[in-house]
């Protein structure tokens, strides 16, 4: 039996488990099994691979993209450009590093992207983050980095987005976790009433469909899309690395 898993913290919810359970069902592999490994820190991942030797490939999430790097034996380039890794195939209990989440959000960012989407804000600075980061630098669309540390370079306060800024900045893409199931109240702090129907809001979380975040983005007539695709297309694509033939 071959098993795969998502590491993470907290995971109450997994798209993961329920997409490749259904898959594996659907496809008739029998063979395979996929399980959910909520690690309360990144140390208790060598326990995992200790207790599972028939892992055969880890997809990571919030907040370990970054910090599983040092348990690698060989990344991607993509990953030693990224800085961040979603996706691991073990190999004779050899992990090698991969980033997924860069096709996901490239293909689906492309799908409603227009010319005057020249700028962009990205809010939050994680894993996820620098993926997208990535991604719009091989685009050429310059961005600024939101966080709640703005002190480096190209990177700003949420206190510092204006209306201004944001007539100037027409895409604004979400990589934190704020507006995610169970806590779908909350939001990203910046001036939703200065959005027009010129931006294109992109929200990395799929749970909800509709976040408050884009919800909010929508009444202003603004362009939305959440991250459920970009979920569907990184899954396969970790599917793919983990049966391609070395």
């Amino acid at each position: 039996m071959r098993l795969f898993g998502l590491i993470g913290y907290p995971l109450s919810h997994s798209f993961s488990k329920k997409y490749f359970t259904e898959k594996f069902e659907k496809e008739g592999i029998k063979d395979c099994v996929y399980e959910i490994f909520s690690i309360p820190t990144i140390d208790e991942f060598t326990n995992i691979l200790a207790g599972n030797p028939g892992l055969a490939g880890i997809n990571v999430t919030i907040p370990y993209k970054e910090k599983v790097l040092p348990f690698l034996h060989e990344s991607s380039e993509v990953v030693k450009k990224v800085g961040a890794c979603n996706c691991i195939r073990i190999i004779d209990g050899k992990l090698y590093g991969h980033n997924t989440d860069v096709i996901g959000f490239e293909e689906t960012l492309a799908e409603k992207l227009l010319p005057h989407h020249t700028k962009a804000l990205v809010l939050g600075s994680g894993g996820a983050s620098k993926a997208v980061r990535y991604v719009l630098e091989k685009k050429g669309i310059q961005f600024l980095v939101v966080s709640r540390d703005g002190h480096l370079p190209g990177f700003i306060t949420y206190e510092e987005i204006t209306e201004s800024l944001l007539k100037e900045y027409t895409l604004v893409i979400n990589t934190t976790p704020l507006g995610m199931q169970p806590h779908t109240e909350y939001c990203p702090s910046i001036p939703y009433f200065a959005l027009t129907t010129q931006h294109y809001l992109y929200d990395l979380i799929y749970n909800p469909a509709k976040t408050i975040f884009l919800q909010n983005g929508e009444k202003q007539g603004a362009t939305i899309q959440n991250g459920a695709q970009m979920l569907v297309i990184q899954a396969e694509e970790s599917w793919n690395i983990w049966n391609t033939v070395i």
